[in-house]
């Protein structure tokens, strides 16, 4: 492994797609060696990074999201913009997940020399958003890609953790499926900046307007996160490319309109202090059970906990007493 971080830092900056690769992989590793030498490249990286449209994707299982990010990341291209995106890959924690399942799911944008296709692996992280996500982000702004797209396994608890990180957190739905408010919670809802029915076509049309109403109702019985935004409820195909062009321009609205009140700037700000505080709890946690003391007595706490002749409760209480004492 190459040790100086200007080797790296010199080929993002370059636009070098395989060293952009590299250092994302850095980025991933878990060593401890490769963790030090990827904080000086971020840091290094850091003024480089920011500029681009940050847009999350999530969905209900079969929305249609490889497609429908493979569509609109083709059309994005077509208008000039170069396009990364981190695909959140629960399968491999180890391997970095199945680049050629990536771009096999996304033929006609791993085909563009204005696209980067790159999968990443959970680790264990909750909701499944991939623990150096944002680190990725920040290389592939670097890079000079000036729309990057985050794919999250699907609906569940990632939402809250991409919508921390992004600038536009669209949520990609389907109609014609029963009843489609049963399968999406309010806290969905709650931080959508879009809802976009996708494969309204064909048959599907009508059924797709239809949940488009639905979803502006329940829509319209929240509060707006933000005053100067109602999130709009959008249909579209992506297989026949159709209204996805709207879609982008409800994104380029929503910017403008965030950046022109100052909006984008705070939340981007806030969003650095919950990296802050992600950091600060994975740093804790690795420096726990990386303790001797925990290392040496947890696996006799863990037997008493599963014969039950001890409470999870006071087990914790032994251990951080052990290490506090």
């Amino acid at each position: 492994m190459q040790k100086d971080p200007d080797y790296y830092i010199q080929g993002v900056l370059d636009a070098n797609r395989l060293m952009l690769s590299r250092t994302i992989t850095l980025v991933e590793s878990s060593l401890p060696a490769h963790q030090e030498l990827a904080a000086t490249i971020i840091e290094r990286l850091l003024p480089h990074s920011g500029n681009s449209v940050r847009l999350g994707i999530t969905g209900v299982p079969g929305a249609g999201k490889s497609t429908f990010i493979d569509s609109f990341g083709t059309l994005l291209t077509e208008l000039g913009h170069r396009v990364a995106v981190l695909a959140i890959d629960p399968s491999s924690s180890r391997s970095g997940g199945s680049v050629l399942g990536d771009k096999t799911r996304m033929i006609q944008l791993a085909a563009s020399e204005k696209a980067f296709i790159r999968p990443s692996p959970t680790g264990g992280t909750l909701g499944g958003v991939a623990r150096k996500t944002r680190e990725s982000m920040l290389v592939c702004e670097a890079a000079g890609f000036d729309v990057i797209i985050i794919e999250t396994v699907g609906v569940g608890q990632s939402e809250t953790a991409v919508a921390s990180m992004v600038d536009f957190f669209l949520v990609l739905m389907i109609a014609g499926a029963g009843d489609e408010l049963q399968g999406i919670k309010k806290g969905i809802l709650e931080v959508a900046d879009a809802i976009v029915i996708n494969k309204a076509d064909g048959d599907n049309v009508q059924r797709a307007e239809l949940a488009r109403r639905q979803y502006e109702t329940a829509l319209h019985l929240l509060t707006p996160d933000n005053p100067l935004w109602s999130p709009p409820v959008l249909t579209c195909s992506a297989l026949e490319a159709s209204g996805l062009l709207d879609i982008w321009q409800t994104v380029t609205k929503h910017r403008r309109i965030m950046t022109d009140s100052g909006d984008l700037t705070r939340r981007r700000a806030r969003q650095s202090v919950d990296w802050l505080h992600h950091l600060l709890s994975e740093g804790l946690r690795s420096w726990f059970y990386n303790h001797p003391a925990v290392r040496d007595y947890l696996p006799n706490l863990l037997r008493d906990v599963e014969k039950q002749s001890l409470s999870p409760a006071a087990a914790a209480s032994m251990l951080l007493q052990k290490i506090y004492r």
